[in-house]
């Protein structure tokens, strides 16, 4: 997956827009102004391309405990959100892509009734 794979899955979501609200070289994936995919540019150039991501605490301990190229990441609560390594070779395209859903789900779950009918609106 390269990054304009990924740009182009995250868009096509529901709602889902782009924004670089920290610097210029972490792009973030928001649903209605929620973060549900965040993608540090610098290192996709340096060929350490990683993304991090919303999880179920229970299935975030389950992942890292399963895969090397899943772990806490910085300056993010590691209890909800993990840092998946796309180029490790470990994690199989369509399980990152299913990664970015459950992403995507855990964020409208966490939603106010009100913030999810504007969604369903879209």
């Amino acid at each position: 997956m390269d990054i304009e794979q990924l740009r182009h899955y995250c868009l096509n979501k529901k709602a889902a827009t782009e924004v670089f609200p920290f610097d210029d070289s972490t792009l973030v994936f928001k649903v209605l102004g929620k973060m549900f995919v965040i993608a540090p540019l610098d290192k996709w150039d340096k060929g350490e391309a990683s993304i991090t991501l919303k999880c179920d605490p229970e299935y975030t301990i389950a992942l890292r405990e399963r895969y090397a190229s899943i772990y806490p990441g910085p300056y993010v609560s590691n209890r909800h959100w993990n840092t998946v390594a796309i180029h490790k070779g470990e994690l199989k395209p369509q399980f990152i892509l299913e990664l970015i859903d459950h992403s995507y789900d855990m964020v409208v779950k966490g939603m106010t009734k009100k913030q999810r009918d504007i969604l369903s609106g879209y």
